[in-house]
């Protein structure tokens, strides 16, 4: 069985039949988890080896995991900082700055893969032009030069720590005021206008980036579809004309930005359609059972590949592999630079269990 184009969610924290019937459906191929699904890193490990024991290949395991507000896992994992603060110390100091974002990247990495989780959806590549809350802090900067640069390095820790990196909100979610969660933005530059935003992803791609997630923003210049569920936004101007060869996400597709473009079914239709890999159905037990019953895409031996390739590596996760990386010389390092950096500001509080 191959991985389906499907990232669905769990109730809680230990499957349910329902939970386990779901994972099954070959129309699945990823489980995204939420705060809701955490206890402490024993609870969480045992969960995600009962996930990935489900099916061969495994399923991939993915959480948002940023830092700031959007951290899920926060006891027992070192609290980030919101990349804003990263993108400050760089300005202060380029190369603690930049070293930073790759500290960042690899506690990210190394605490999520030694419970066996596959993927943290970051780094936020938008541009914080200040007009969007919902993003907000979770840039590292205005400047897309910075931030490919910050994001760069964040992408190396997590490689190094033997984890992919996912960027997002494709092409770029910080020039609207809406929040995609709740509303549809529409952003009414023209394609050119958009050149600072696709810089990061240009940067990212010549550095192997693995995977990106796309935005539930309608360029009307470009489209009128969302990008997420846009054709001329993935098919030919991210895999066109940026080159970009890895898998593709949309971000949640029951949030309100893609819900103005049909039913479920309309939406996923869309999507994939659009050359979309996998569909993030969040936080909608309902959505996800009229997906599996009436979605019928045709084989896609390539999507199969690229969502393959994500599934993290290195040493086999568990309890002793995590207190190894706790006393490690390297970890003491990354988690005492990342603590001094959180420290400077206060603490932001976890942005409930929206989507990506």
């Amino acid at each position: 069985m191959t991985l389906g184009c499907l990232m669905v969610d769990v109730a809680g924290r230990s499957l349910l039949p329902e939970d386990r019937d779901v994972l099954e459906h070959p129309l699945v191929g990823g489980v995204i988890l939420f705060a809701r699904n955490f206890t402490d890193v024993g609870q969480l490990a045992t969960l995600v080896a009962e996930i990935q024991a489900l099916r061969t290949p495994r399923l991939l395991v993915a959480v948002d995991h940023e830092g700031g507000r959007v951290q899920r896992f926060r006891s027992d994992f070192t609290l980030l900082p919101p990349m804003r603060r990263i993108g400050r110390e760089y300005a202060m100091d380029a190369a603690h700055g930049r070293e930073l974002a790759r500290q960042a990247g690899w506690l990210i990495g190394s605490e999520l893969r030694a419970v066996g989780i596959d993927l943290a959806f970051a780094p936020v590549v938008d541009l914080d032009f200040g007009v969007n809350e919902a993003i907000g802090d979770r840039a590292f900067h205005a400047d897309a030069a910075t931030v490919a640069l910050l994001a760069g390095a964040l992408m190396a820790g997590l490689r190094d720590a033997g984890m992919s990196a996912t960027a997002k909100h494709f092409p770029g979610h910080g020039a609207v005021a809406l929040d995609s969660h709740v509303a549809l933005p529409v952003d009414r530059r023209e394609f050119v206008d958009l050149e600072p935003e696709l810089t990061p992803y240009r940067r990212l791609i010549a550095n192997g980036l693995a995977s990106v997630m796309t935005a539930h923003v309608v360029f009307p210049a470009v489209d009128a579809l969302p990008a997420s569920l846009s054709r001329r936004w993935v098919t030919d101007i991210l895999r066109g004309e940026l080159g970009f060869q890895g898998a593709v996400f949309t971000d949640d597709l029951s949030m309100a930005g893609a819900a103005a473009f049909g039913g479920v079914g309309a939406r996923a239709a869309l999507a994939l359609e659009a050359g979309a890999d996998m569909l993030l159905v969040c936080n909608s037990r309902p959505a996800v059972l009229e997906l599996l019953h009436s979605l019928d895409p045709a084989p896609r031996p390539a999507s199969a590949l690229r969502l393959a390739r994500l599934h993290g590596h290195g040493p086999a996760p568990g309890l002793e592999t995590r207190a190894r990386l706790l006393a490690s010389d390297a970890w003491q390092r990354a988690h005492g630079a990342v603590e001094r950096c959180r420290d400077a500001r206060p603490e932001l509080a976890l942005d409930g269990e929206r989507g990506a």
